[in-house]
Parts: structure tokens; C-alpha cells; sequence
């Protein structure tokens, strides 16, 4: 397995020193991921579906992207279509899915959502659907799926959760979930922003009808993904033009078309996954291989973490405590004695970026009784951070935190 070396040599942002801990809201890319779209960009920035060359292959590097994108999501006979951000994808989901409800129709939300699972299904208010809040612990800020069953009625349609919450950081129990909505006949939609870098997907096997993720999060460009369930995407019209083809189900998703070049770069993540597993190839072997590289480099830095702000007086984990099985190296936090503005500043002055607020979790804060503005401040780990660059943190965060 590659050292912490090896791996952080192929992030050229890396190697002027500054600490990016700050991955939940958009990782690094590796060099050769930039280089790709460079390439792209020089030798084949022409549009889809020509029968001249660079054409063909234009058309080619977007296939297999799909294709890459379905294997590392685990989405055997599903479907996946790609576009700028979960939250222009789950929103053309939640305007499909609103062409189907009938008055009266209830969506089942979970407030611990990042807001781009919550609101497209407030938006179907207006067609008369009802949105029923399904409400997180208020000590940890995590669901308990056998809450759902106070909340489903024969009249739900939508149970829409995070496959982790981007505050919290810890896996929730989508399979218990999905479980519960689809004995009362509904639609489970899936965010896995927060859990698809740290831990491999398994969408096809998680109960999810549809599944989204943000390849910028993931080491890649400025890309996202929608899996869904191939009967579930079929019977949605999709938002691309009327006049185009239905088939293959993909394009009536991607209005507009596709970043060819993002898709390009997204190839190469590959790359770097098979380079964590010590493999030549990125296949499904290979991905279990780097989910496990992945899972043991961040476990260090992230225990160092969680151990230094359990000894801060006044000092309040929003989430697990301490490492377990489904804890993700996302760790949000709040002070009674100093202000996350602060603590973010004297972070910066010491060349460690990390950020405070509601990181789109907006319902979620005022639902754990806190400012949203304000918020929690965190730090989002990623494989490529050390446990010296959490050591530099907790010696620029010691003096305020005590």
C-alpha cells in the first residue's frame, strides 16, 4: 500500500504546505486529473455525436464516464446520468417525480438533509403535495429509521435522506430505511455526498431508488451523478427536450449535455483509486481495495481530532465522539466559549483552511438549536490529509479552546 507520502506527492495543491481541511465542501485532484481535462480541452473539445474523429472520441470519454461512474457506485442495472451538481440533479428528480403526485400525496424529508434533498420536495407544496419532516435526534443530529414508522401513511410517495449527513458525520441506516418506505409503497431517494469519498457505494444494494453524489468530492472536476433504478428512471420523463430520443434513459436527464471535459478528468480518478489499491486495473476488486486504503489512512488524523476537542472544556461534538464502524472523518463542532469565527481565523493565520456555518444544513441547525449562520464549525478530512496537519490545527485551536 502507498505511504502518506506517496499519496499526497500525486496532489500538486499539496506541496506549498497549506492544510486543506475543508474536503466535505469540495476535495483536490490529483495531477493527472488536470491534466485530462487540459488534454481533452487541446486535442478534442468538439461537441457529441459526430462520425468525424475527435467526435467519436468526445462521445467515447462521456460513455465512459457513465460507465465508470456506475461501477464505482455499485450500480449494476441501474442507471446513471451525469450533470453539474447533486443539487441541479436531485432538483430535475424532484420536478420529474412532482409530474406523477396526485393532491394529498406526502414526501417524507429528512431535516438532517443537505438542502439539496430538501428542497426540490418542498417545492411540490405548491402542487398540493405535503411535505412530513422527519426529524433527527436532537443530541447527535442523526435519524433513527424506526422513527419512520410514526411518519409513513399509505399516502407517501418520497422518503428522501443522506446516506450521511455532511454535519454529523456518521453513516445512517439507509438499507432500515428503505426498507420501512418501500413496505409502505414509496420511492427512497438517496443523498451520498458526504459518504461517497470515504466509503465505497453500494447503490444497487442499499435499497436506494435513486442515488446521488458529487464527483468534485470524490477527487474529480466539477461533475455530479444520479443512479437510479432502471424501472424507477423509465417511468419519469426527465427534463431534456421533448423532441430528443427516450433511449438511453441517461440523456433525458442531462439537459443540455454533458461537462465533456469534467468527464475527461473524472476518468482519471480511476486511476488514482487503482493507485491506492497497488492495482494496474480500477475494477470492482480494486475499488474494495481503495475504500479500505481510504478508510485506514484517515482513521489517525481523524482519532487525533476527535481526541483533541474531547478534551476541550466547553466543547460540543455535533455527532460520534470517538471511531466506530459508520464514523466518517467529517467532525463539526461547537464552543461555549469561543466563537467558530474565531477559531476559523486563528486556523487560517496558521495555513489550515477550514469553515464555519450551516454548510447548507440550514434546517438541520435550526433543528439542533443553533444559529445557522453561525453554525458549527468543521473539519472535513480527506485520505491525503496527516496526522501532523491535525496536530498544526490543534495548535492553532489550543489557545482559544483551552
Amino acid at each position: 500500500m502507498p505511504s502518506p507520502e506517496e499519496v499526497r506527492a500525486r496532489f500538486p495543491s499539496l506541496a506549498a504546505g497549506f492544510a486543506f481541511l475543508d474536503n466535505a465542501g469540495g476535495a483536490q485532484v490529483p495531477g493527472t486529473v488536470a491534466d485530462a481535462v487540459r488534454r481533452y480541452m487541446e486535442e478534442t473539445y468538439v461537441q457529441v455525436g459526430g462520425r468525424y474523429p475527435q467526435s467519436l472520441r468526445a462521445t467515447d470519454t462521456v460513455e465512459r464516464a457513465r460507465e465508470f461512474t456506475a461501477m464505482l457506485m455499485g450500480g449494476q442495472g441501474g442507471v446513471v446520468a451525469l450533470g453539474p451538481s447533486t443539487s441541479v440533479l436531485l432538483r430535475h428528480l424532484g420536478d420529474a417525480i412532482g409530474l406523477t403526485l396526485r393532491p394529498g400525496d406526502e414526501l417524507v424529508v429528512a431535516e438532517s438533509n443537505h438542502e439539496a434533498n430538501i428542497g426540490p420536495w418542498v417545492r411540490l407544496e405548491r402542487l398540493g403535495a405535503k411535505v412530513v419532516w422527519w426529524q433527527p435526534d436532537p443530541d447527535t443530529g442523526l435519524l433513527r429509521a424506526e422513527d419512520l414508522d410514526g411518519l409513513l401513511t399509505d399516502r407517501t410517495r418520497v422518503v428522501a435522506l443522506p446516506h450521511a449527513s455532511n454535519i454529523p458525520g456518521e453513516e445512517e441506516d439507509l438499507a432500515g430505511a428503505a426498507a420501512r418506505a418501500h413496505a409502505a409503497g414509496a420511492l427512497v431517494v438517496a443523498d451520498g455526498v458526504a459518504y461517497a469519498p470515504h466509503r465505497r457505494m453500494r447503490v444497487a444494494d442499499s435499497g436506494a431508488d435513486f442515488y446521488a453524489f458529487s464527483c468534485y468530492k470524490v477527487f474529480g472536476p466539477h461533475l455530479a451523478a444520479l443512479w437510479g433504478r432502471r424501472e424507477a428512471m423509465e417511468g419519469l420523463a426527465g427534463p431534456n427536450h421533448f423532441f430528443l430520443p427516450k433511449e438511453p434513459v441517461s440523456h433525458r436527464w442531462e439537459l443540455g449535455g454533458v461537462d465533456h471535459e469534467a468527464c475527461a478528468g473524472w476518468l482519471e480518478v480511476a486511476g488514482h483509486l487503482a493507485f491506492l489499491a497497488g492495482r494496474e486495473v480500477c475494477d470492482a476488486a480494486a475499488l474494495d481495495a481503495a475504500y479500505k486504503e481510504i478508510r485506514r489512512l484517515e482513521a489517525e488524523p481523524m482519532a487525533l481530532l476527535l481526541d483533541f476537542l474531547k478534551a476541550r472544556p466547553g466543547v460540543s461534538i455535533v455527532g460520534p465522539r470517538s471511531l466506530g464502524p459508520g464514523r466518517l472523518p467529517t467532525v463539526s463542532f461547537v464552543s461555549r466559549r469561543v466563537a467558530n469565527r474565531d477559531l476559523v481565523d486563528a486556523a487560517a493565520r496558521a495555513g489550515l483552511g477550514i469553515k464555519h456555518g450551516h454548510f447548507y444544513a440550514y434546517r438541520l441547525m435550526e433543528s439542533l438549536g443553533l444559529e445557522p449562520n453561525e453554525g458549527v464549525t468543521r473539519v472535513s478530512l480527506a485520505h491525503y490529509n496527516t496526522a501532523a496537519e491535525v496536530s498544526r490545527l490543534c495548535e492553532a485551536l489550543d489557545p482559544l479552546l483551552g
